[in-house]
């Protein structure tokens, strides 16, 4: 419950003006309806000819008197006024006005419960958007080190069906304490004004259900994480096997992969048919302990009637009383049943809150150096890094004049791509620092930081969009005429017109309309039209055949002039321009100095580049 409480106050704060009013309708329609079930009391009265020869008289002034006389002088002014139309019009037509009357209050609770259920809609879509905002923001500010020990589908599961779950149950949550506990207080406070006795003895029964109903769903949290879990894993398991299709085709896995499949979802299956069970088992439940209730309550109440120990408690009213206790039945079930619902909404909200609570090591300064722009180098001092356990380098110096090249090559697994990854702060270095300019990294905004970066990948990475807007991702304002000439510098100009609509074409799931040369090149216009004083590029003419890879390379050397560019490489004839060659090994660098340089000295480098000749 704690839990729960805190969850109902990370959610519904922003829309306190929308509870108020739900809270408003709920009661109106409560009040409402306990008017029109009060019209069967002189509806019985007139049909079984009772009270036709009691004297009433009419209270002026009711609103003046004493609270505790109020309630019997507006009675008596009800019933005044029912026996006159009874003395002058009939039974009949009294009847008639009583049905009416009973239609006119029925309008209104429904209208006002109508309300209440619009109120609450609002509340509801606009908790899931909120959660769904929260989830997809914090993921963008997430590091990338989180993501390598999660997995992708599971993500998705999160963001999907947990958070519906958590909506659901936070609307079932708020239906039960607005809704549900307004009719049960106000219907339990009209209970005891007609018959404490009565009323006392109920309330003395209901802790057993209550208790007997809350064991139930106490067992739903435990197998509701396990089943969200798993479908977690069923969603990963989705996304590798779309992702990996050609080579599940192409080594004829297809029945491996269904079999895999099949297991996991049997496992679902199972998992899920338990909670169902516990679901299923709460309405007859219900049922049977709510009719049990009300014959119980017959029975007590007919006794206190027919031994005269009932005080003003008649057959009439008895019945009345029955008609409200029953109605309390209903909302009493939907209190049981969202508790059942609020308990797998918990469980969902622990997984979603595995995201919304995770650490961001990567975080800005308190007092951030500003950095607009770079003039002087780029410094790595005693660099060490580990994911894990092991170091992946080890005591890196290096620094990057303005203005030059330098390429990285080694064997794969050297530490490469990592010693890049440091410099926009994909990760944060382990021992040492990294310097633009004489600041640490650390001590600027890491929006700042990757500004004055432009980033070319081995693998493209593109989005479900137009030419246009993939080639303008992240930069502002950019003219169509330099979009254009970045496609032109790019060598992507040509095959982007040659598509129906042009710049406006859409390009598919990750490029997939496109050749692997067609999106490398996309991605090279991008970095290309941010034109940032700072390169990457890790393996940026890898996907391209030798006629576009001869294009590109010559386009990025253009880019390139002037432009500080660090370049991973593994052919290493492309960086035979380099200003300076770093070779790494085993996360140090073993080697550095131009490419005649190195071939000369017969050491790594040159083994690696006779390896390639060959």
């Amino acid at each position: 419950m704690k839990e729960f409480l805190k969850l109902l106050h990370r959610l519904i704060p922003p829309y306190r003006g929308q509870v108020a009013l739900n809270i408003l309708n709920n009661l109106l329609s409560t009040l409402f309806s306990l008017f029109s079930f009060a019209m069967i009391i002189p509806i019985l009265e007139i049909l079984f000819q009772l009270k036709t020869d009691v004297v009433y008289t009419y209270h002026e002034h009711v609103f003046s008197l004493p609270l505790s006389e109020m309630g019997e002088a507006l009675k008596d002014n009800f019933y005044y006024f029912i026996v006159g139309i009874i003395e002058t019009k009939g039974g009949g037509f009294t009847l008639l006005v009583l049905g009416l009357f009973l239609s006119f209050t029925a309008m209104l609770k429904v209208g006002f419960s109508y309300l209440a259920s619009l109120d609450m809609v609002r509340i509801r879509t606009s908790v899931l958007r909120d959660l769904r905002n929260m989830i997809f923001k914090k993921i963008l500010s997430l590091p990338i080190a989180f993501f390598s020990d999660e997995r992708k589908g599971d993500i998705i599961a999160r963001m999907s069906g947990d958070v519906t779950e958590v909506e659901a149950s936070v609307m079932n949550s708020l239906d039960m304490f607005f809704k549900n506990m307004i009719m049960i207080v106000i219907y339990l406070v009209t209970l005891f004004v007609i018959s404490w006795q009565l009323t006392l003895f109920v309330l003395v029964l209901m802790p057993v259900t209550v208790w007997l109903l809350g064991g139930v769903s106490k067992q739903l949290k435990k197998p509701s994480r396990a089943a969200q879990d798993k479908w977690g894993e069923i969603l990963s398991m989705i996304e590798e096997t779309l992702s990996g299709l050609r080579i599940i085709k192409a080594f004829n896995a297809e029945e491996k992969m269904y079999n895999r499949f099949d297991r996991e979802n049997n496992e679902l299956r199972r998992t899920s048919k338990r909670i169902f069970r516990r679901q299923q088992l709460a309405h007859p439940m219900s049922e049977f302990l709510g009719t049990a209730i009300i014959s119980i309550v017959v029975w007590f109440g007919g006794k206190l009637i027919l031994s005269g120990a009932s005080g003003s408690l008649t057959a009439q009213v008895f019945i009345y009383y029955i008609v409200i206790f029953y109605s309390i039945i209903n909302p009493a079930k939907s209190f049981s049943q969202a508790w059942y619902s609020i308990e797998k909404g918990m469980a969902s909200m622990h997984r979603i809150d595995k995201i919304l609570g995770a650490e961001n090591a990567i975080k800005d300064p308190v007092q951030p150096h500003l950095l607009e722009s770079f003039n002087s180098s780029i410094e790595y001092r005693h660099v060490s890094f580990k994911y894990q356990n092991d170091l992946v380098l080890r005591d890196i110096d290096l620094t990057i004049p303005k203005g030059k090249t330098v390429a990285l090559v080694g064997q794969s697994g050297s530490g490469k791509s990592t010693l890049v990854d440091l410099l926009p702060r994909f990760y944060d270095v382990c021992e040492g620092s990294i310097l633009i300019d004489g600041t640490d990294i650390r001590d600027v905004k890491v929006h700042d930081l990757r500004a004055l970066m432009g980033n070319v990948n081995q693998e493209a990475i593109l989005f479900n969009d137009t030419f246009y807007n993939n080639i303008t991702f992240g930069v502002e304002n950019a003219t169509r005429e330099e979009v254009i000439e970045a496609a032109k510098i790019a060598n992507a100009y040509d095959f982007i017109m040659a598509t129906e609509n042009g710049f406006d074409t859409n390009i598919g799931d990750r490029g997939s309309k496109l050749s692997g040369g067609q999106r490398q090149r996309i991605s090279i216009a991008r970095a290309i039209l941010k034109n940032p004083p700072i390169l990457i590029l890790d393996e940026a003419t890898s996907a391209l055949d030798t006629e576009s890879e001869r294009l590109v390379q010559d386009a990025l050397e253009k880019l390139m002039k002037n432009r500080t560019t660090i370049v991973i490489a593994h052919r290493l004839s492309t960086v035979r321009n380099a200003d300076l060659i770093c070779v790494l090994n085993e996360g140090r660098i073993v080697e550095r100095g131009s490419h005649a340089e190195l071939l000369e000295k017969a050491g790594v480098f040159r083994k690696l580049y006779d390896l390639q000749q060959a």
